[in-house]
């Protein structure tokens, strides 16, 4: 039997996620949306390219408009998109609030068709609603993740790419911390052929680097105007599912529930962690110095501030 994904949110990250899994092959997609008709239509012009593309998946779309996700029923992994984004006039607190609505109206019902499914959370402010959908689901720890790391760290990749002129298959970098303005990215543990990144460039490059990491998701937010990045963002939300689907125990950067690994208690944050069939398979402890431990401490604590606003 194949493994099925459904993806919540038929946005233009939701969307772009479901496209890339049908375009796999991977598993059988159930793209949902609050729009009547949308993720139907969407998920018919995927299957109809699975002809060109080579894919032998089912692809369906469903509106929840009604609550009504039995199509999603024993999935195997979820992964949610849906969200509002930050509008003019609204605060933090209130985008935090909204979204935890959406999150609490997702979580509740998928889980009672899916107990045994996988959440990948993509919604943002992130780590927080990671968080939400652990308190919500109930579902063990390395069941729940959020995708954040995996994406900063591509960026990051990226950046180094352009600055060096190599190939981005020659890089391996990763990005600790919640996802946000306080990331953490690790130039140390950052290598080019096995090189490590401080001995290739200079103090300020990396610097450069590091700092346009941290900005990435508003760069582009500032050219696109009236959108935000969707490629990069479903590439990492695939590449996760990947992961697991194939049980690859792959290290990658994820929003992982923290019990004293890195001194932090009771918490998402953006952590190496093993990705394989059951899930976080392994959270990964890396020797850090004095300085990056406090920018970790920094970042857990805005991501803290957040889950206190909520009463996580």
């Amino acid at each position: 039997m194949r493994k099925k994904v459904t993806v919540v949110g038929g946005g233009n990250v939701g969307a772009t996620t479901a496209q890339r899994l049908v375009d796999s092959g991977l598993a059988d997609v159930v793209l949902t949306d609050i729009l009547e008709g949308v993720p139907t239509g969407k998920a018919l012009d995927m299957l109809e390219s699975a002809h060109i593309s080579g894919s032998n998946v089912n692809a369906a779309g469903i509106s929840t408009a009604t609550g009504d996700y039995k199509e999603a029923a024993n999935s195997d992994i979820v992964v949610i998109t849906a969200g509002f984004p930050r509008k003019a006039g609204m605060s933090r607190d209130d985008l935090l609030k909204a979204n935890y609505e959406v999150i609490k109206g997702v979580v509740e019902p998928i889980t009672k068709l899916s107990p045994e499914a996988i959440l990948i959370t993509v919604t943002n402010p992130l780590d927080v609603m990671t968080q939400a959908a652990f308190k919500i689901s109930g579902f063990p720890k390395n069941r729940v993740m959020g995708m954040a790391g995996v994406l900063d760290s591509a960026r990051m990749a990226a950046f180094i790419s352009m600055e060096l002129n190599v190939s981005v298959e020659n890089i391996s970098c990763f990005v600790l911390g919640g996802h946000g303005d306080d990331m953490v990215p690790l130039p140390r543990y950052s290598t080019v052929a096995g090189i490590p990144l401080p001995d290739l460039l200079p103090k300020e490059r990396v610097d450069a680097i590091v700092q346009r990491t941290r900005k990435g998701g508003g760069e582009i937010v500032n050219y696109l105007k009236t959108g935000s990045a969707y490629y990069a963002p479903s590439a990492a939300a695939f590449a996760m599912c990947e992961a697991i689907l194939m049980d690859k125990r792959k290290i990658m950067p994820c929003a992982a529930y923290l019990e004293g690994e890195y001194g932090i208690k009771g918490l998402f944050v953006g952590v190496p962690c093993k990705l394989g069939a059951r899930g976080i398979e392994q959270i990964i402890e890396i020797k850090l110095t004095n300085d990056e431990k406090a920018a970790l401490e920094k970042s857990a604590a805005s991501v803290r501030e957040l889950v206190g606003i909520l009463g996580l």
